[in-house]
């Protein structure tokens, strides 16, 4: 087809500024794992959409840019003409894609550490940036070498029965109450392996980049965020979540991909990246269980159904040097085996940090060799999919986010436009600190006897066990969940997420509160083209045995707790 009439397209144009376009992205990764490349436009969308040519967008780099924008509006999938003889976008034997993006954040069921296998073509992202340089010398160098850079700007807001500083938590990602924020920034710099082929060995890398409120989900124990999350408890800060390199080896039964580097682990139906997720906010679940490990990470397609996964890592969100550094045990350096506190029966005690026993302990005793082991497998008409795991195995020992993940999830498609997404986990972590009041824990965690005391982490740091024995030092921490979302697809640009949740934290390590919570809530993602979606919603939040919402984390006052929250959200992602 020929370009859009002078009339018509500046209408787009204006349609697209008043909407916001100010900054744009390409469309959303593949996988809620948050490390995939975004796909090759839906299959399904509107009727008869409009194809142009790559030279009616003009020749500057900012009309480009902006003319991109205006063309996409209103569609579900890029309007410029597509390469007859372009290479087909996923393996013609391999099962097809269960989904579409839009309005779904995925066109693949998710599975983390790796490119998606199979499915993945370089230059696959629909990015207004890489379209507005590519008449240019650095964008014509870029598509030579299969490098893209691309992104999106997050921008959200709430408003919450609950009212004190970070009141909403242990909700995320809106955790500050009544508030307007830059959830996210994000840059990405790629060259995604080509997993179509199986005639040579072919590479990849990602670099990213993250600021805003977000970054505290995203946090590793000393790199980059030590001082703004922990030391200051800054609102907006920076993180790098990959960074990373990949090998595709397609000889090997289906493929073999390794990882090596950071990146996000491996299992959840949601993921930090804000385009990879159903709803604005996340679920209980997912923010309180690992989110990056540093190691090598192996997934091989067995056969085309059935892939197998095998990976090391130095624990879960922590730096490979914190294995090597030491921390002053204050307790033991002031106190050595008699540090006095008050028991449960108000009497005078003291007791030896047996926890920490020497004058010096690792700064982060989770950072550690681990492993990490799954399997998933989907029929060949992708209408199921199971992804089991065990993420960052080792000891168990408390560490920061050195969590003893173990579990799965579950998708199953009813029709084209239905389908329903379950998962469920347990954790663990052993010997973490008791920090009930008149227990000997809390003498010795108040007394910088532990790794993660208040004299290391004066905000944000891992939280302390709740044990049923007062007298214990410490206890094992659990977690129980099970997490569902219902997805149904009006239209090719329109998804109604429903989700309820049920979370059971034991010993109250992960969210502060030892109780059960129930959450349920619904969302609707909207994309006004691949580049801008919106996504409103309401969640209810109840914890179960004690009140857990609108607390003052930063001061731990806890005066005007309650054990409910009804909480309306809406974030808009801005893709470029």
């Amino acid at each position: 087809m020929t370009k859009p009439s002078s009339v018509l397209y500046a209408g787009l144009l204006l349609g697209s500024a008043l909407s916001g376009a100010t900054a744009a992205h390409a469309a959303p990764p593949d996988s809620a794992s948050g490390d995939q490349p975004a796909s090759a436009p839906a299959a399904s969308t509107p009727a008869n959409p409009a194809t142009i040519k790559d030279s009616a967008l003009g020749t500057s780099v900012i009309g480009r840019f902006f003319n991109y924008q205006a063309a996409e509006w209103g569609l579900a999938a890029s309007p410029l003409e597509v390469d007859p003889n372009a290479p087909a976008p996923r393996r013609a034997d391999w099962a097809p894609a269960p989904a579409t993006s839009p309005p779904y954040p995925f066109t693949e069921y998710s599975y983390g550490g790796t490119t998606l296998l199979g499915v993945n073509r370089p230059n696959s992202v629909d990015s207004p940036l890489m379209v507005a340089i590519g008449d240019t010398g650095l964008g014509q160098a870029m598509a030579k070498a299969h490098i893209q850079a691309y992104g999106w700007v997050d921008v959200g807001g709430n408003l919450s029965t609950s009212n004190v500083r970070q009141g909403n938590q242990p909700a995320a990602y809106a955790f500050a109450p009544n508030t307007v924020m830059l959830d996210q920034a994000v840059l990405y710099v790629e060259r995604t392996p080509d997993t179509v082929q199986n005639d040579h060995v072919d590479w990849g890398f990602r670099v990213s980049g993250i600021y805003g409120t977000d970054y505290r989900y995203t946090a590793s124990r000393g790199f980059l965020v030590d001082q703004g999350l922990f030391q200051r408890n800054k609102a907006n800060g920076y993180d790098m979540p990959m960074i990373y390199g990949e090998i595709f080896i397609p000889q090997v039964a289906q493929g073999l991909m390794i990882r090596f580097g950071r990146y996000i682990a491996l299992p959840d139906i949601e993921a930090q990246l804000a385009p990879n997720n159903y709803m604005y906010t996340h679920s209980l679940t997912y923010t309180y269980d690992n989110y990056t490990n540093n190691g090598i990470q192996l997934t091989l397609a067995a056969t085309k159904n059935l892939f197998l996964q095998l990976g090391v890592s130095m624990g879960s969100d922590t730096a490979f040097w914190n294995a090597d550094q030491k921390l002053p045990n204050y307790a033991v350096q002031q106190y050595g085996a008699a540090i006095p506190y008050i028991n449960a029966l108000g009497q005078n005690a003291t007791t030896a940090d047996t926890l920490y026993p020497n004058a010096t302990f690792k700064r982060d005793p989770g950072s550690t060799p681990s492993v990490t082991a799954c399997i998933r497998y989907q029929n060949q008409s992708a209408r199921d999919n199971i992804y089991l795991c065990g993420d960052a195995i080792n000891a168990g020992n408390w560490g920061y986010n050195n969590l003893q993940w173990w579990g799965g999830t579950y998708y199953h498609k009813f029709t084209d436009t239905t389908h329903i997404a379950f998962e469920s986990y347990t954790l663990y972590q052993k010997k973490v600190v008791n920090v009930d009041a008149g227990s000997p824990g809390l003498a010795i965690y108040e007394a910088g006897g532990t790794p993660f005391s208040p004299q290391f982490y004066p905000f944000n740091g891992p939280g302390g066990a709740q044990c049923a024995n007062v007298n214990a030092v410490s206890c094992t921490a659990h977690v129980f969940t099970m997490l569902t979302y219902l997805n149904w697809e009006p239209d090719p640009l329109d998804n109604l997420s429903f989700r309820t949740e049920y979370y059971n934290d034991e010993e109250g390590q992960r969210t502060g509160t030892k109780t059960r919570y129930w959450e349920t809530g619904i969302g609707w993602q909207h994309w006004f083209s691949p580049q801008i979606e919106v996504r409103p919603e309401i969640v209810y939040y109840r914890s179960i045995d004690a009140a857990a919402f609108n607390i003052n984390l930063a001061t731990g006052d806890a005066s005007q707790a309650k054990n409910h929250q009804l909480m309306a959200s809406a974030d808009v992602i801005l893709h470029f």
